[in-house]
């Protein structure tokens, strides 16, 4: 058996990547000539609306996650609600999550890419009109836990979906689009809930759910989805329309079609099979990208950022908060442009720069107001730091950890693995965002130290175990990655 896994793989590499004399690793394809995929200049105007659909989820995940902020002390005077069962509601999202990514691997290899976005968006649907219609804290944490779930499962289909569906040379575009939307999503919730009630914003929340559903009705199932399960016409029939009806899609189409069913041939995968040799690098860049991004600190500073605005001296922290919300809209509209111009491994490596000076020079202010030293430039420095943090976070971070997670996985292990890193990356949101009032109790100043030294460390996992993804097919990628695992 291990003999015939080996072979499968060297079979799956050998037409794709060339290895010189002393071991290093090239693709066929020359960046600066035409690629042999004529499919790649065709019609765009199927994918572009393909994309604009499922992002509809991505601004969904934002609305959901950002739902809580805005809404706190309304819904704490209108329900009674002490601290603790509101605290209980705002993190209850983050269980659902996790409950959600663990199952949406799954999920999208039974029903396809495009039943499991219609099912997430129906719990978002469930979830919403819980909370809108809620009396108490039971139905409200219910709601909230659906929305979590919907969410859950939209973080994995979506980019999954995106990725699967672009031409190669614009896919880290399009995937970062999710990310893109999440940022919107996000701050559109935080600037109506300063004028809607807690009740209408959550009837607010139903749009983005409805807008996706009706619009899976017009776009095509994912081509390599449909390879995956036998449906050889669909598949050809996808593809020519995400491509034009004149793209000549032949070269695509077999080498999509060979590679996956060379991947069938291998073994059904289980959870602890992702831990063996050949899968264990993809696997621990998609989950390490996922934990370095949360133990950053994102899900602490982007809920708590009012109060550490508070904290450092600001009367209030909702006009900083605005800020940041309506500025991280623009940079994450830079990164998306820059994902297929300068690659994903550039962006990753500066936005954690970025992510490490933001962290260190919050902690920095914050350990001189604990020796009250120059007390007037605290607030400053803290709200630079913020802005630093959260600028460099969408530059990068935010949004190219989603498209490398969508990209690196083979077909045969994309269920599994996907789901894993997506309940990594709720896992750590959950972590982060329940122990930062400790940490804050604890010490203000060594809280953002630490979220300042994982991200050095993001830097060090990025430079050495992260690979370059741009201008390659997920074919291509997906073989290196077999590769590398069975010759590391």
């Amino acid at each position: 058996m291990e003999y015939h896994e080996s072979t499968l793989q060297q079979d799956m590499t050998e037409p794709l990547m060339q290895q010189d004399e002393k071991g290093n690793i090239s693709f066929e394809e020359d960046d600066d000539l035409t690629p042999r995929n004529t499919s790649q200049n065709g019609s765009l105007g199927v994918v572009w609306l393909s994309t604009t659909v499922a992002v509809w989820g991505s601004f969904q995940f934002g609305c959901c996650v950002h739902y809580s902020s805005p809404t706190q002390t309304a819904i704490r005077k209108d329900l009674n609600l002490s601290l603790a069962e509101y605290s209980v509601f705002a993190s209850i999202l983050a269980i659902g999550a996790m409950i959600g990514g663990i199952t949406s691997g799954h999920i999208s290899n039974f029903i396809g890419r495009k039943g499991t976005m219609r099912v997430a968006a129906i719990f978002c649907i469930i979830g919403w009109l819980a909370i809108g219609f809620a009396e108490g804290v039971l139905l409200l944490d219910i709601g909230r836990m659906c929305t979590g779930y919907g969410i859950g499962v939209f973080s994995y289909v979506v980019p999954v979906f995106i990725a699967e569906i672009a031409p190669k040379d614009l896919r880290g575009g399009f995937t970062s689009s999710n990310e893109l939307m999440i940022q919107v999503g996000g701050s559109i919730t935080y600037l109506l809930g300063t004028v809607l009630t807690w009740r209408m914003l959550a009837l607010v929340g139903l749009i983005p759910s409805l807008m996706l559903i009706l619009g899976m009705f017009f776009v095509p199932e994912s081509p390599r989805w449909l390879v995956m399960v036998g449906q050889q016409r669909e598949f050809e029939a996808s593809l020519q329309r995400l491509r034009g009806k004149d793209a000549d899609i032949s070269f695509e189409a077999s080498e999509i079609q060979e590679y996956t069913e060379k991947l069938q041939q291998m073994p059904k995968i289980r959870l602890l099979d992702l831990f063996q040799k050949r899968y264990l690098h993809s696997v621990i860049i998609g989950v390490g990208l996922m934990l370095f991004k949360q133990f950053g600190g994102i899900s602490a500073i982007g809920s708590y950022a009012s109060a550490t605005l508070e904290l450092a001296g600001f009367s209030s922290g909702k006009f900083g908060t605005i800020v940041i919300g309506l500025c991280q809209i623009p940079v994450t509209i830079i990164a998306v442009a820059l994902m297929d111009r300068c690659g994903r491994r550039p962006l990753l490596l500066v936005s954690s720069v970025g992510t490490f000076l933001g962290t260190f020079l919050i902690g920095l202010a914050f350990y001189l107001k604990d020796h009250e030293l120059v007390l007037k430039l605290i607030p400053m420095m803290v709200l630079a730091g913020v802005l630093i943090y959260f600028w460099s976070f969408a530059s990068g971070i935010g949004s190219a950890s989603w498209v490398i997670m969508s990209e690196i996985f083979p077909l045969n292990v994309k269920g599994a693995a996907g789901s894993l890193a997506i309940w990594a990356n709720w896992f750590g949101s959950w972590t982060v965002s329940y122990t930062f009032n400790y940490l804050i109790s604890w010490s203000s100043s060594g809280a953002f130290f630490l979220y300042s030294a994982v991200s050095a460390a993001a830097i060090l996992f990025v430079a050495k175990l992260v690979p370059e993804t741009r201008r390659r097919t997920l074919e291509e990628i997906q073989a290196h990655m077999l590769f590398s695992n069975s010759h590391s």
